[in-house]
């Protein structure tokens, strides 16, 4: 960045008086500091980097010390970063204000293929962090395996159930396969069954595999009992919210069987969940009704969620869960984004497919197109039905995609306001990062200046620690009435 840049940024600081996901702040008044390897592996490990600034006392309401000596200061970041593996090479620019001298260094992200970027000293289990709201977080070992099977591409979906043989295997669902299969793959329907089973990662190892076992066994979920979707609806904004006769769900299903049955299930359960309007054309008099959330969306969110979870021993006791609320729908999946694609590129771009196997049973059954289709189909199908975008989120190993509705509010406002969406969520005790991570279309500084804030001065929301207004560990409650 520009030295105009760097007192740009600084002069946020002191108004804002926080830190974010890619901005740490440090004195070094008088020397460098001496860890830095966790922040330096958060910010590395994730896809904007960060910057960490020197030269503001954050102890001292963020009041600009400057640093004690620039060039030594990068000198020593530098041997810092030497002890990173991969070696980090931050950008250093320096500037002077008021007298005192600041000092930025900014450190990339790295590939998918490089990390997870570690300290040496400690180790790829002990040394890597994420970054998460203003604070560093070691990485658990699931987070650092989703790496390593990126690089090496392992492949889970191909993993034998051990407590499967070929008597699960669902004959009359694997004919019709063959049948499928004849038109489609003609070269691969002329092998012998036990040769495409093989091929096509139904078998290995004299079991089912896991792809195996989720799509033409008889009962997937009596070898792998997580590997299902959760249902729920709530009748509230947010979890743990009541109806007027004190229930905690609505609807609440458990949903078991192969892809294709639990397909169903899950859209027949949305589709009675759901409110309906008729719509009456005034030319022509037909009835047509119009579904809260377009079923197109949503069954593309359901058959991502199925074809593109993580299927790795990290994460067999964590399904797939759909909730209902009020004013969303969220579907979450154990795996985050996988590979090269983002968050900003999602849908855009060709992706990494974590399950290939899956995805090519899956539009063998005609159930997919497998043509990276799927998102866009998401965004065109909520722009069609007048709905809000849909947001796609990637945190800590899980996917999560949120549909927002239009449905009135109890105070027959047409539609939840962010304020409100706020209230519900700080019902639960909130700290600056988690209303960063859940309000992530709007920057913190914003959210908190236009909307947080002005909740606090109304009353609508407290303070949990009224005498630090600005400490990095306030949290936010709603004032209940």
């Amino acid at each position: 960045m520009l030295p105009e840049e760097l007192i740009d940024m600084a002069k946020q600081v002191r108004m804002q008086k926080c830190e974010s996901n890619r901005l740490e702040i440090k004195a070094a008044r008088e020397g460098c500091p001496k860890r830095l390897y966790d922040t330096l592996s958060g910010f590395s490990n994730q896809d904007d980097g960060g910057i960490l600034l020197f030269g503001i006392d954050e102890s001292n309401d963020y009041q600009i010390c400057g640093v004690y000596d620039a060039a030594d200061l990068q000198r020593k970041l530098g041997e810092q970063c030497m002890q990173m593996e991969p070696v980090l090479r931050p950008l250093c620019t320096t500037a002077e204000w008021n007298g005192k001298i600041l000092v930025s260094a900014e450190i990339p992200g790295l590939a998918m293929d490089q990390r997870p970027c570690f300290y040496k000293g400690a180790g790829r289990l002990r040394g890597s962090y994420i970054r998460a709201g203003d604070a560093d977080y070691p990485m658990t070992e699931y987070e650092i395996y989703s790496y390593e099977a990126y690089r090496k591409k392992i492949q889970d979906e191909l993993r034998p159930v051990e407590r499967t043989s070929l008597s699960d295997l669902d004959e009359t669902a694997f004919t019709q396969f063959l049948i499928k299969i004849k038109t489609a793959k003609p070269n691969l329907a002329n092998l012998p069954v036990d040769k495409i089973q093989t091929l096509q990662g139904i078998i290995a190892e004299g079991h089912l595999t896991v792809a195996g076992t989720l799509l033409f066994s008889l009962y997937p979920q009596a070898f792998l009992p997580q590997l299902c979707i959760t249902a729920v609806v709530v009748p509230g904004v947010e979890m743990g919210m009541t109806g007027e006769q004190g229930e905690r769900f609505i609807d609440n299903a458990r949903i078991e069987g192969t892809f294709p049955q639990m397909l169903e299930q899950a859209m027949q359960f949305v589709r009675r969940n759901s409110a309906v309007q008729t719509i009456v054309d005034s030319d022509s008099g037909i009835r047509t009704d119009k579904t809260e959330y377009p079923l197109v969306a949503v069954r593309e969110i359901l058959l991502n969620a199925m074809i593109h979870r993580d299927y790795s021993m990290h994460t067999e006791n964590s399904p797939i869960t759909l909730v209902m609320y009020r004013d969303r729908m969220v579907v979450e999946n154990p795996g985050g984004l996988y590979g090269r694609v983002t968050l900003d590129t999602l849908g855009h771009v060709s992706a990494d497919t974590r399950n290939p196997y899956i995805a090519n049973l899956m539009e063998a059954l005609g159930e997919t197109e497998n043509r990276f289709s799927g998102i866009p189909t998401i965004r065109i199908a909520m722009r069609r039905h007048q709905l809000s975008p849909p947001k796609f989120e990637s945190q800590r190993g899980v996917f999560r995609v949120t549909l927002y509705n239009s449905k009135p509010t109890q105070n027959g406002s047409g539609t939840f306001t962010l304020e409100e969406e706020i209230l519900g969520f700080c019902r639960t005790p909130r700290t600056r990062g988690e209303l960063e991570t859940r309000f992530s279309r709007y920057t913190l500084p914003y959210l908190m200046q236009k909307f947080v804030n002005p909740l606090v001065e109304k009353g609508a929301l407290r303070l949990l620690l009224p005498e630090k207004p600005k400490s990095k560990n306030q949290q936010f409650q709603t004032v209940l009435t």
